[in-house]
């Protein structure tokens, strides 16, 4: 075994399990109530908050970080993922769900500790950089501005992040917001392979003023990514607020973790909730 495989196996001796995760932030789900760091499942992690996931994929040549929370979390998330054993330098790259304050806002900090590049869709990219939303996104108006980080790759529907045997696979998923990007790769566990889909929010949430009605085309293209998210590869669904996915209670083992039609139940409660919307709009 070589030095590197073999620090590698010695790392990730801090965290807890899922069901200690789930118990720890019971009766929390701030954006910033910490949280200790747990293996989801082989080599992922959630390295996040109570109210925010953070997954941290880790390989014996780096490891990658997707979403870094609000800015005041960023310190959490970089402490968890040391608390693991995981050196910051060895993070390569991050990535982002979307472009919101609550899962983008810590980046900037996170690529100053990690020196990690931070790879994005296009349609991201200047959200990312500047720190404030496109006046295309539903909450604009309402977004919250946070530190930029500097996007090192453009990635298109479909492209591939790769490092030390990890493929991590970008899928564009815009409605929540426009850069919306879902992620899915395998993580090994006892020998049993599954898919980890890290779907972003589908949640038709706007500004008081805003319509959908009145945007048939973000209409349609919601409707798109929630067939596309059902119809993703996907064992095991992760989003970025914990409560969508009932993240916790599957920790817990109250729910099943595995579950291949988890991404199917998950899109079609997005669709439900835009019909709801779209219906409410209509009363007003």
């Amino acid at each position: 075994m070589s030095a590197s495989a073999a620090l590698f196996l010695a790392a990730a001796t801090g965290g807890v399990d899922g069901p200690a995760l789930a118990a720890a932030c019971r009766g929390k789900d701030g954006w910033t109530d910490p949280a200790p760091p747990a293996r989801v499942y082989g080599n992922t992690y959630d390295v996040g908050t109570c109210g925010i996931v953070a997954l941290l994929v880790t390989s014996p040549k780096g490891h990658i970080l997707i979403d870094g929370g609000p800015a005041e979390a960023a310190p959490l998330v970089a402490a968890n993922i040391e608390r693991l054993g995981f050196r910051l330098r060895d993070v390569r790259y991050l990535m982002n769900t979307h472009e919101h304050h609550d899962h983008a806002g810590g980046l900037a900090e996170l690529q100053r500790r990690t020196g990690a590049t931070l790879v994005a869709r296009a349609p991201a990219k200047k959200a990312l950089e500047t720190g404030r939303g496109e006046p295309a996104d539903p909450q604009f108006t309402i977004l919250e501005r946070y530190p930029g980080a500097r996007v090192g790759r453009v990635i298109g529907d479909g492209g591939r992040v790769t490092l030390g045997g990890l493929v991590l696979t970008a899928h564009a998923t815009p409605g929540h917001a426009p850069g919306s990007t879902s992620w899915t790769w395998r993580s090994c566990e006892a020998g049993r392979c599954v898919t980890v889909t890290y779907a972003d929010s589908i949640s038709s949430i706007s500004s008081d003023e805003y319509r959908f009605a009145a945007h048939p085309a973000l209409v349609a293209t919601f409707r798109a990514t929630m067939a596309k998210v059902a119809a993703l590869p996907c064992d095991l669904l992760v989003t970025p607020h914990p409560a969508a996915s009932h993240f916790y209670e599957r920790l817990a083992r109250t729910e099943p973790l595995i579950d291949p039609a988890g991404c199917r139940r998950y899109a079609e409660r997005g669709r439900q909730a835009l019909d709801a919307r779209l219906a409410k709009e209509e009363k007003r």
